[in-house]
């Protein structure tokens, strides 16, 4: 794949995209299922988080990132009618488990669902649903292209995607830049080599899973000290737990320009 210098991908544009936040919770939801704490128990339905996603779209191309154990449901809320590929952050369940209901579109597309993904999430893929990629198929099972995806920029339709490698402990994760905004989850270290591919977003979104800190991602204190140290003006803040608080009371104790991601949030960029 063409290597291209970090400093050409920053000048590229992509079309006006919007952005939909399909979820914004952490791998068991918000609520948690049994959990009777006042989040869970939050009428607001801004405490209502489903696993984390985000639905990616121009005016002819639609792209997911990530396919969630509420993946069906995320796509009926969202009406989502035509899906051209889905790339995918790391291999992990709550970004994965949802894979099968892409079927769907490729009943009504005709067409197999392209996914991009690196080698260990392509792995972890294969052997989740080895149905899918069975010699003898059964009838009505998903129909999956599998795609390399690395460090190097890829084009799905209009739309132009920077990988970026981050680290959740010690699995490397991929972030996506889309022109001026970058979207990370699920990480607690990021590389300066890799931080340089972010610098000059407008927008980014990072994991704040909760006030500790924690061994795989990071605290809500830890990414207002990376947006600040990546001189990013705007920040939402997603992959949040119940043991964060409740959105109505963290949102107002945020620095000027951060913000906490809700489910269905959408922005233009």
């Amino acid at each position: 794949m063409l290597q291209w210098p970090i400093r050409w991908v920053k000048e590229m544009s992509n079309p006006p995209l919007k952005i939909t936040f399909l979820g914004t919770g952490t791998s068991t939801g918000v609520p948690m299922i049994a959990c009777p704490c006042a989040v869970c128990a939050s009428t607001d339905k801004k405490d209502k988080r489903l696993r984390s996603s985000i639905l990616v779209q121009s005016s002819t191309t639609t792209i997911v990132v990530d396919t969630t154990p509420d993946f069906r449901y995320q796509m009926l809320r969202e009406n989502v009618r035509q899906l051209d590929a889905v790339i995918f952050t790391h291999p992990h369940k709550d970004h994965l488990a949802g894979l099968d209901d892409v079927r769907a579109f490729n009943f009504f597309q005709r067409e197999a669902m392209n996914l991009y993904a690196n080698e260990m999430t392509q792995e972890t893929i294969v052997r989740e649903f080895p149905y899918a990629f069975a010699d003898m198929k059964y009838p009505g099972i998903p129909d999956l292209r599998l795609n390399d995806i690395d460090r190097d920029p890829i084009v799905i339709g209009d739309i132009t995607i920077q990988p970026i490698q981050v680290w959740h402990m010690k699995m490397p994760v991929l972030g996506f830049r889309f022109g001026d905004f970058t979207y990370i989850t699920d990480a607690n270290r990021i590389e300066e080599s890799e931080r340089e591919k972010i610098r000059g977003s407008q927008q980014i979104v990072l994991n704040a899973l909760r006030h500790e800190k924690h061994v795989s991602h990071f605290s809500l204190s830890e990414a207002i000290d990376e947006v600040r140290s990546l001189g990013v003006p705007r920040a939402w803040f997603t992959h949040v737990s119940h043991q964060l608080g409740k959105h109505g009371e963290v949102e107002p104790e945020l620095p000027q320009g951060m913000h906490l991601a809700y489910d269905g949030l959408v922005l233009e960029v």
